[in-house]
């Protein structure tokens, strides 16, 4: 979600699990749609696929993982949603909302 919403809010952006699926979950697609972000073309990737160089700022949602290879500005300590009830994915994806406008206030000039 956060990939889809960080380029909805104009902003370029790459997201990455540690454990990623097969496909993105159909719930936070649904989440995303309700707010009109959109998500065609996204895909699950593994942390171990990204090059970290030439990104401003590499975020870690949190969801109970460590990622001691990577650079982490910010871990914002979000609780995972999978598998749980939708309204946990329209929480999880106004706090990603909330959070990104905020960072975007704070260390850009948009």
């Amino acid at each position: 979600m956060a990939e889809a919403i960080c380029k909805s809010l104009g902003h370029s952006a790459n997201s990455a699990g540690t454990h990623p699926g097969r496909e993105v979950n159909a719930n936070a697609i649904r989440v995303l749609e309700e707010k009109g972000i959109e998500s065609s073309g996204l895909f699950p990737k593994s942390i171990d696929d990204i090059v970290t160089d030439g990104y401003d700022k590499i975020v870690s949602m949190g969801c109970g993982v460590q990622c001691p290879n990577l650079p982490i500005d910010y871990d914002w300590g979000l609780d995972d949603p999978h598998g749980r009830p939708i309204e946990i994915y329209r929480s999880t994806r106004d706090s990603i909302i909330d959070l990104m406008s905020d960072l975007i206030l704070k260390e850009t000039d948009a």
